[in-house]
């Protein structure tokens, strides 16, 4: 075919000139650029009957190709035969196989032909899905931290040397118990003599007492006695207080823990000796987005997971809310009580603690509703087999399911394969979701583009 160009483009050439400048009656038209008879050098009639005959063959070979391709397409396109009627050609269409999808629109089309013809065009063949209804934020899910029911740091009032530790780390004790006790030898010396000195001044105040009734002595040498006697007692309250101080005891009951100090160090006011916590109880304080914070109320029941103990789960209830939301994170405080009968957990763990709540309900459709255009998303809802476009606003987006704001109710009926068909106001036939509809097969959900798509989900995101 490229050889026969320059031979083609040389005869169109010359015809061109023969019709602008030369004179028919010398026969064969007189070519004045050339100044002869004939159409040009070496190009003589029977080379013009040769290349007529080529440029037939030339066309007659393109329109067999064009044929060919024709066929190759209706067989290998399995939507050539709903193509093909849709645009008119229903003829030609006699070529294309037909599948069930089309088999299905043809017989309802001869059933109700008269209908069809008075809508002035074909019925769209689409697979619908029913809407259903969807819940979000019904589930608070957080991270805590487990704390002791109760916890204290102990420590000692005075300084002085350790003399005994009668206590084992890591053991049960109650309150009251001893825990250390610090070199006290000076303090139980006080605690004797103020003793002593009470049982002097109280016998000085009962002999002077029986001489004032015999008026041997006057009231105020009594009075005296007695103010003697009074502050006596108090001496030997301030040297017994300061040797109880020697020891050390349990003010709350509880595991002790691993103790910070040995017998024989000397110790201060400043030195922390051992901690007790109370763990009949563990308190789990964990932190809620501020959306939730309306819902927290002191009794409401938790369940509590711990990563410690897989499988088992722990019930409680709030037991504490703070009274503000910080500003910062914009979190709200939150302090849950579960029991530890068993004593297995632990201040310091991790727990996984969920809450139940009623939640916002959203319609919900399938993902291959969620069409997309310059507009936003929407979907096509059906209704008397009537295609109607309803615009929708994503909220949250799951595995099988998009719940959307949208004037959509539980059980309307949206188009979920053969949008590609479907116009507003069209009628359209509903087809069993197992046969989709030929040539518009829809392999997944109509992806939107990507700047809309981040919207979407960080508005999804904000509502879990």
């Amino acid at each position: 075919m490229l050889r026969c160009l320059p031979l083609t483009r040389r005869y169109v050439e010359h015809l061109k000139c023969s019709v602008r400048n030369c004179i028919g009656r010398h026969g064969w038209p007189y070519c004045r650029s050339r100044g002869k008879r004939g159409v040009g050098d070496g190009f003589r009639g029977t080379e013009l009957k040769d290349t007529n005959l080529k440029l037939w063959k030339q066309t007659l070979l393109s329109l067999a190709l064009i044929a060919v391709a024709f066929v190759t397409w209706s067989w290998a396109y399995p939507g050539a035969h709903e193509v093909l009627v849709r645009n008119g050609l229903e003829r030609i269409s006699l070529f294309a196989p037909e599948t069930e999808a089309d088999r299905a629109g043809s017989a309802a089309g001869k059933n109700g032909a008269g209908q069809r013809g008075r809508r002035g065009g074909r019925e769209a063949i689409v697979v619908v899905a029913p809407v259903s209804e969807g819940v979000v934020n019904d589930r608070l899910t957080a991270i805590g931290t487990g704390q002791a029911v109760q916890s204290v740091s102990v420590r000692t009032l005075v300084s002085s040397q350790i003399a005994d530790i009668p206590v084992r780390p890591g053991s049960r004790v109650e309150r009251g118990d001893v825990l250390i006790r610090l070199d006290a030898a000076e303090e139980e010396l006080a605690v004797e003599r103020a003793r002593l000195i009470v049982e002097d001044a109280a016998a000085k105040v009962t002999r002077l007492q029986s001489l004032v009734a015999s008026s041997a002595v006057s009231s105020v040498e009594a009075d005296q006695a007695q103010n003697a006697l009074d502050a006596a007692k108090v001496a030997l309250k301030e040297a017994e207080l300061e040797l109880s101080r020697r020891t050390v005891t349990a003010p709350i009951s509880g595991s002790l823990g691993i103790l910070a100090v040995n017998t024989g160090d000397y110790v201060t006011s400043q030195s922390e000796i051992a901690s007790i916590d109370d763990r009949s109880q563990i308190l789990i304080e964990f932190y809620v987005p501020e959306r939730f914070a309306s819902g927290m109320e002191i009794g409401k029941q938790v369940t509590a997971l711990a990563s410690s103990r897989p499988g088992e789960r722990f019930s409680g209830e709030i037991s504490a809310v703070d009274n503000r939301v910080d500003e910062t994170s914009r979190t709200l405080r939150v302090r849950a009580r579960i029991a530890n009968d068993e004593d297995t957990l632990r201040a310091g763990m991790s727990f996984e603690v969920s809450m139940k709540f009623e939640g916002e309900r959203w319609p919900a459709v399938d993902p291959l509703a969620i069409q997309w255009d310059s507009a936003g998303p929407y979907v096509w809802k059906i209704t008397d087999s009537t295609a109607e476009r309803v615009d929708v606003a994503i909220i949250q987006r799951n595995s099988d399911s998009v719940l959307v704001k949208a004037e959509l109710a539980p059980g309307d009926e949206v188009v979920t394969e053969g949008v590609q068909s479907v116009r507003p106001g069209a009628t359209v036939r509903v087809i069993d979701g197992s046969q989709p509809p030929a040539g518009n097969r829809q392999q997944g959900a109509a992806r939107e583009p990507t700047a809309q798509r981040s919207t979407a989900q960080a508005a999804g995101g904000n509502g879990a």
